[in-house]
């Protein structure tokens, strides 16, 4: 298979058996590494993984004689799905793609596996990445000693998990003054999904100025339309006219979801006057 090909593919095109294949190279020891690690990616896609994905995903995680990387991999490619079951609460099994045993299994598992401090920090990290998708009563304090650390990659790994756990609004806000940039783009991420008011001023201004870098922009723009739905029309407008396309069709996705998006005419790229 042609793994860099099949990255350029949106998921829903893949060729049948795609799976199939994603699990015989996850299973293979004898593979290249970088061919499982993209594997271990590509298996977290919805339109993929399966209770058999999820049990090779579960294997290498526990196998302390994989990489920390591939470890790592597999325990994000998990975190999808777990969002996704949790999310449908199984009320039809047709619209989940692994079962609710095995739900239950992933969840118990990212559990145990963090839990244990013979497993790398830097799988552990991914561990807690992947478990606060699918919100459990130990996540809080997990989030909240992550945060504490003195090591700036826990301090990420907890600013990310606080997308996905409520109670952290004042640990959003400081994290929004960090110098580390990456820190800053989880807590913009966080405080937009849940709608931190005092964040406002901050992520508007990113949104005004021509200086915010695109991922960081993209991240802004759907925050404030999570913040303050009814004034984000005002602030997104002239990002309309901007030449990227990415960022127009991220305005016009943002403000769809606020129900804010303005009739606008076939040839016309603005709001109207």
């Amino acid at each position: 298979m042609d793994w860099e090909t099949l990255k350029d593919i949106p998921p829903w095109d893949w060729p049948e058996g795609t799976a199939s294949v994603f699990l015989e190279v996850l299973l293979n020891r004898r593979a290249a590494d970088s061919d499982r690690l993209l594997a271990a990616e590509l298996a977290g896609d919805l339109t993929v993984i399966d209770d058999e994905l999820v049990d090779a995903l579960l294997s290498i995680l526990r196998s302390p004689d994989e990489s920390a990387a591939l470890r790592g991999q597999a325990a994000i490619s998990l975190g999808p799905v777990l969002e996704h079951a949790d999310t449908e609460e199984f009320e039809d099994p047709d619209d989940v793609p692994i079962t609710e045993q095995t739900f239950h299994r992933i969840r118990d598992s990212l559990r145990q596996l963090y839990a244990d401090a013979g497993v790398p920090d830097a799988v552990r990290r991914s561990i807690l990445e992947a478990a606060v998708r699918a919100p459990q009563d130990w996540h809080q304090g997990a989030v909240r000693a992550a945060y504490a650390s003195d090591d700036e990659a826990w301090r990420l790994t907890a600013v990310f998990c606080m997308q996905f756990i409520r109670g952290f609004d004042e640990q959003i806000l400081t994290a929004l003054k960090s110098s580390n940039p990456e820190i800053h783009h989880e807590a913009v991420c966080a405080a937009g999904n849940w709608g931190v008011d005092a964040a406002w001023t901050h992520i508007a201004a990113l949104v005004t100025s021509g200086d915010t870098d695109k991922p960081l922009l993209l991240a802004a723009i759907e925050a404030v339309v999570g913040i303050r739905p009814h004034e984000a029309a005002e602030i997104l407008a002239e990002l309309t006219n901007s030449g990227d396309e990415d960022i127009v069709e991220a305005v016009y996705e943002a403000l769809s979801m606020a129900e804010e998006v303005p009739d606008l005419d076939d040839e016309d790229n603005g709001f109207p006057e």
